[in-house]
């Protein structure tokens, strides 16, 4: 059982039976009234986001959320296909928006974390940080370096990557799959 002040971001309540995950909160109090804790909760399969204020009274339950680690295989008409880390013949597929913008960045034999709720997958989550091959590059050119100078290079997932103008073809770079953004070459 949670209090109400303990609802803060990153933290799974059941909210009237349904999971959410809290994203933003303010413990407030008004004068001569109890405090209110304001949140703002993102509904862990549907992904709706509600405002719901939580009453000093209240008493809510922690939603069970079980990781369970798995192998990325391909992906194919929208479709991603994973498989156990322990049992290769229990494969699953997922839809994109499960995967999310990230999924632009996972290459085959990628080892990822997926979110269940109540025996159901809602959610693939992938590592922070992936190193990808430059598979297409285009030259340097001379111009307007003040800023630091880049271009929009391919990687060997398909994706196009900003990135600093020495990196050239065939190298290895480390991607951050949350923002899209270049971190350093590898």
């Amino acid at each position: 059982m949670l209090n109400y002040n303990e609802i803060k971001p990153g933290v799974a309540v059941l909210v009237e039976g349904e999971p959410y995950v809290c994203t933003w909160n303010n413990i407030m109090q008004k004068q001569q009234r109890r405090p209110v804790n304001q949140t703002k909760l993102r509904h862990l399969i549907r992904g709706n986001v509600i405002e719901y204020s939580f009453q000093q009274s209240d008493k809510l339950h922690e939603a069970e959320i079980v990781t369970r680690p798995a192998v990325f295989i391909y992906a194919r008409k929208g479709e991603w296909f994973f498989h156990d880390i322990k049992n290769k013949s229990e494969r699953f597929t997922v839809t994109e928006d499960m995967v999310g913008e990230a999924g632009k960045f996972l290459k085959s034999n990628t080892e990822v974390d997926t979110l269940w709720f109540d025996e159901k997958l809602f959610r693939v989550r992938l590592p922070i940080k992936m190193d990808l091959k430059v598979t297409e590059a285009p030259p340097n050119t001379r111009g307007n370096t003040a800023q630091g100078g880049s271009k929009v290079v391919t990687v060997e997932t398909g994706a196009n990557v900003d990135v600093p103008m020495f990196i050239n073809q065939g190298d290895v770079v480390r991607i951050n799959t949350e923002t899209g953004e270049y971190v350093e070459r590898a």
